[in-house]
């Protein structure tokens, strides 16, 4: 193979050796007693010449060279090359033998058998909880939290899984619905006639829920033409109108049509008119917003559109295992622990109330299970489908880092707050062992 670096060495030699062949031209000139002043002159002219014509000549030899060294090693070939290496057979059907495909023609493999022992962990769990009978809600205390297998195991998670007739799995989105209720019923959401708005909704049941309970929602979506761009409108998360948005086993479609409304919102950008709701919510759409400020500033913005004591329930992407990297200014942003931080103090100078931070993400079996690919929605076979349930997922292995979901509740304050107490200053950096 072609080396760039060794020909630019060969081409340092060989420009070293016509250095020295001009010496050895010029040095003859100068000592040539016979010769003319113009004579020498001359002589020393067109050697001079020649090595500059030589010089130059290697110069753009190898210019060219290192030009077609970098076209051939250019960014597109080397992926194209690793992704050649990676696959399981050559374009003629046959091993497609090779150092890479020796270390990773074995990964998928091994992470299905992982994946069906967790499988199989979760559901003796699950058969081991005991059966649940006139359950009712309560009053837990809930904090601004991350996901544990212990909520999805509580009687008051179990209370809210039946009321949206959803059977219990110990998956992460599971416990997204569970948290933004508990969250809600705790600060007297749930009553009729209030006022809720939803960002990013795509078809979530939480609309249908919410209007069963009497209350107003606004279900609000990304605009198509941001759909689009994101991906989202090839899966099953967009939402376009009301129809994908209603859920006919929790509400009727003439209760459904009475307290509930579309609008297309940028959440980088929200209306000024939609103002004075009692609550707001977004469920994984804020670390999809294009960098970890902007998912940051849409919560504190998502504030200016509640009534004084209203309240925000947002749940995002938390990187819980590595405080010094992070994905940031990409399709899907992770958070961590810092970030949360910062953004209490923020909004607690600025009158609003955070609801303790608990970044405990548990100790429990599953809760260290940590969920790999492949996952269910991209099983290519039959097999791959009834094999892959998509469970445990608490945990979950992305881009190379290990998240999972945490959810903020914030009480949004007096406006003028921070105008009337001159004292309002950041709260102090929790510590460690918050």
């Amino acid at each position: 193979m072609w080396n760039p670096l060794k020909w630019r060495r060969a081409t340092e030699h060989r420009i070293a050796a016509l250095e020295e062949r001009l010496a050895k031209q010029i040095e003859p000139g100068l000592k040539f007693t016979g010769a003319s002043v113009a004579e020498t002159a001359e002589r020393l002219t067109a050697a001079e010449l020649r090595f500059i014509e030589e010089i130059t000549a290697a110069e753009q030899r190898l210019s060219d060279n290192l030009t077609a060294a970098e076209q051939r090693f250019s960014g597109n070939d080397i992926e194209a090359r690793l992704t050649d290496l990676r696959r399981i057979v050559n374009p003629h059907s046959q091993p497609n033998i090779n150092a890479l495909w020796d270390v990773a023609k074995d990964i998928t493999p091994a992470h299905l058998i992982l994946k069906s022992l967790g499988q199989d962990l979760a559901e003796r769990l699950r058969s081991a909880l005991p059966v649940r009978t006139g359950l009712q809600p309560q009053h837990i205390g809930i904090k601004s939290k991350a996901t544990t297998q212990a909520d999805l195991e509580s009687e008051w998670a179990a209370y809210w899984l039946s009321e949206y007739k959803i059977p219990l799995i110990f998956h992460r989105k599971l416990w997204e619905i569970c948290f933004l209720n508990q969250a809600l019923y705790a600060h007297g959401m749930m009553k009729p006639g209030r006022r809720g708005l939803g960002f990013g909704c795509g078809v979530e049941s939480f609309p249908s829920y919410f209007a069963s309970r009497g209350v107003h929602v606004v279900a609000t979506d990304a605009p198509p033409d941001h759909a689009q761009t994101a991906g989202w409108t090839k899966g099953s998360q967009y939402a376009s109108n009301l129809d994908s948005m209603h859920k006919p086993e929790l509400v009727s479609r003439d209760e459904f049509n009475k307290r509930v409304t579309h609008q297309f919102v940028d959440m980088n950008t929200i209306p000024p008119d939609l103002r004075d709701f009692d609550f707001c919510w977004s469920i994984c759409a804020l670390e999809h917003l294009g960098s970890i400020a902007k998912g940051l500033d849409f919560i504190e913005n998502s504030l200016e559109t509640l009534r004084p004591g209203g309240v925000a329930v947002h749940t995002t992407e938390f990187n819980f295992l590595d405080d010094e990297n992070t994905i940031d200014n990409w399709v899907t942003v992770y958070y961590q622990r810092k970030h949360f931080v910062e953004l209490r103090d923020r909004l607690e100078a600025k009158g609003h109330k955070v609801a303790p931070l608990d970044f405990d993400v548990g100790n429990a079996l599953l809760d260290k299970f940590i969920d790999l690919p492949p996952f269910r929605q991209n099983a290519n076979t039959e097999t791959g489908r009834a094999w892959i349930r998509n469970e445990p997922h608490l945990k979950v292995s992305s881009d190379g880092f290990v998240v999972t979901c945490f959810g903020l509740i914030i009480t949004k304050g007096d406006e003028k707050f921070c105008a009337d107490r001159p004292q309002c200053i950041p709260a102090a950096i929790v510590s460690a062992t918050e």
